[in-house]
């Protein structure tokens, strides 16, 4: 598909990706192919070493030849003189290790002056139900935190590197780093579209993944397009409704980041989270699964939290309680689906009214007295 030859942009900026993953290395390949000036963090001394001399991550996208605008660093973290120049700072690591990974970069930061930070992990933090937006508040500060950037939206990381045309949302308590964030990113083939509903975005990037492992186990099960349908439809119910007591602009939901995402990733046999489901609807046991996966699939660890959010809540989300019950009770998936099929018909979407204790939680941390809605 023919792109055009030059689109506007910002002038070229100094980024370092902290992740050599799949995403954090297809959005270092955007990045450097668009121009930019990209230094790839990676905990792995011989991956770097391997990437500079042959511009390929062994590891991951291994088919992929990199551009040669990206080069990689690591395993030991940059010191001050190295980020003082720095345009961006773009985090790709898994979330369940960011606030210990920040904690460890804050003596290098100068949080008084800093660059754009751009999160791109999706997940809840296991032990403290805490979003990326609470701990970049607890390690960095809350000035960082209102100013911090967050992407999301359905993007594949193969896709991305294929040049697939991709569009994503781009999310700021800030309006001006939000713009900022895509005028770096944003191309004819990588569309990004701002807002102002970091708490809704990164909420919809952690649910979608306990939706699509249900998805997975009902077509693990035989079910068909229907199922498939319905399952899609009313995961986005229960992620407006978790998501609006926590403090989101429901809004946000209809989105990119929201439908989006979610329909991708329930719907793709490429998604590690629906292959999990998958696999369980087909009598795995999750073990099994996760030791042959290759990679991580966030909803797993993601269910924990969702399930000690509903209930401190007192949202209603049978989906989402049955995915921990087959995930982390042992119950198998036929008959966390006879339970759902069982239930009294209901009312298709109630809201609920106001927030609850960890939107206000980290609302007071912020120092804002409400959770900013579109």
């Amino acid at each position: 598909m023919p792109f055009p030859a030059k689109t506007p942009g910002t002038p070229k900026a100094q980024v370092v990706v902290f992740g050599s993953g799949n995403f954090g290395s297809c959005l270092a390949d955007h990045l450097g192919d668009s121009q930019h000036d990209v230094y790839m963090w990676s905990r792995q001394a011989q991956l770097v070493s391997h990437f500079n001399l042959h511009h390929r991550n062994k590891s991951y996208l291994k088919g992929h030849v990199f551009s040669t605008n990206v080069k990689a660093f690591g395993p030991e973290l940059p010191d001050a003189d190295s980020l003082r120049n720095k345009d961006v700072l773009l985090f790709a690591v898994p979330t369940q290790g960011l606030r210990e990974f920040l904690e460890k970069l804050r003596p290098s930061l100068n949080c008084d002056n800093l660059p754009l930070l751009i999160f791109v992990n999706k997940g809840i933090e296991i032990s403290t139900h805490a979003l990326t937006l609470e701990i970049i508040t607890d390690t960095l500060g809350a000035d960082a935190a209102k100013a911090s950037t967050f992407i999301s939206g359905p993007s594949f990381a193969d896709e991305i590197m294929r040049r697939q045309p991709t569009s994503v949302s781009v999310a700021s308590l800030s309006h001006e780093k939000a713009q900022a964030a895509a005028d770096i990113f944003h191309k004819p083939w990588f569309r990004c579209y701002t807002g102002n509903d970091p708490i809704g975005l990164e909420l919809a990037g952690a649910l979608k993944n306990v939706y699509a492992i249900a998805a997975g186990m009902s077509d693990g099960l035989g079910f068909e397009n229907n199922t498939r349908a319905m399952l899609i439809t009313r995961g986005l119910s229960e992620m407006t409704c978790i998501a609006t007591a926590y403090g989101a602009s429901p809004l946000t939901f209809l989105g990119l980041a929201g439908v989006g995402d979610l329909f991708l990733t329930c719907s793709s046999p490429t998604s590690r989270n629906y292959t999990v489901g998958l696999r369980l609807g087909q009598g795995e046991k999750l073990p099994d699964i996760i030791n042959t996966l290759g990679s991580v699939a966030e909803g797993v660890s993601t269910a924990k939290g969702v399930k000690k959010i509903i209930e401190e809540m007192k949202i209603d989300a049978p989906i989402a309680n049955e995915v921990y019950s087959v995930l982390h009770e042992g119950h198998s998936a036929s008959d966390a689906v006879q339970r759902l099929l069982l239930l009294p018909p209901s009312r298709e979407l109630v809201l609920p009214k106001g927030s609850g204790p960890y939107a206000q939680r980290l609302l007071r941390k912020l120092g804002i007295e409400e959770s900013p809605k579109e």
